[in-house]
């Protein structure tokens, strides 16, 4: 599976090396982290460590094969 997770703001180079498994970019006032997710707990596991960086998400998805 591939998620892509947009965090408000922009992400610092410190803060993306959090998420050596994703990949980022910037846009329009966010940071997109996006890649391969191994199941369900993989992916609570990213949502608590943006939560415990002070991250705020503004959308999940998942995106298609």
């Amino acid at each position: 599976m591939r998620y892509e997770i947009r965090v408000d703001g922009h992400m610092s180079e410190t803060l993306t090396e959090a998420f050596p498994e994703l990949e980022h970019v910037i846009m329009s006032g966010q940071t997109v982290l996006f890649g391969p997710v191994i199941d369900e707990a993989h992916l609570y596991g990213l949502l608590n460590r943006c939560q415990s960086l002070g991250l705020r998400v503004v959308e999940l998805r998942q995106l298609p094969e």
